[in-house]
């Protein structure tokens, strides 16, 4: 059904041409792509933090998303969580030890289709210098023109979480958990 579906949609959007369209290039939309994480403190708040404004691009194959991918690069020093010290203390050797130029990266290794618009996307992400494979639960929101670029367009939601002592980030664990929850939300727009 989500192959169905995801064809369907993108012929209405005009993405492919024939019955077997092969993989097509989309390019991450910087300015409506983020990633919000969240973790508990003393048991007494969530609190939230995000990165915006990074790279990536999806090969998307409408008649076989299985075999699509995506790739997604962001700067470590791109964090924004709203207080300046926190993000300070997170680029310190108590977390990351950030420098300029690291980053954080995600490539899909497997994509399973789950139903008519979800699927799981497994990949290996690198944070902190260390690689770990990780599963994404993702949703198809839309695979449509824009209306305003007049060019194909996708758009994906997905959850996932990661244990901070896995990447070498869990210190003061359990006061601020171990477990940080993502929220990710990216646009994609067909590659010129």
């Amino acid at each position: 059904m989500f192959r169905t579906l995801l064809t369907s949609s993108v012929l209405a959007a005009g993405l492919a041409t024939s019955a077997f369209a092969a993989a097509e290039k989309y390019t991450l939309d910087a300015s409506h792509s983020q990633i919000l994480f969240s973790y508990d403190h003393l048991g007494f708040s969530t609190t939230y933090g995000m990165f915006s404004g990074f790279e990536g691009e999806i090969m998307f194959d409408a008649d076989a998303p299985s075999s699509s991918s995506v790739s997604v690069s962001m700067p470590v020093m791109s964090m924004f969580t709203g207080w300046e010290a926190r993000e300070g203390h997170f680029m310190s050797d108590d977390f990351f030890g950030a420098k300029e130029g690291d980053l954080v990266t995600f490539t899909s290794t497997a994509i399973e289709v789950t139903g008519d618009d979800t699927a799981k996307i497994t990949g290996d992400l690198t944070m902190n210098d260390v690689t770990k494979s990780v599963v994404l639960d993702a949703v198809l929101n839309k695979a449509a023109a824009h209306p305003f670029a007049n060019k194909p367009w996708l758009g994906f939601d997905a959850t996932t979480t990661l244990l901070r002592s896995d990447f070498g980030v869990g210190n003061f664990a359990p006061a601020s958990s171990d477990a940080v929850e993502l929220k990710i939300s990216i646009e994609a727009q067909k590659a010129e």
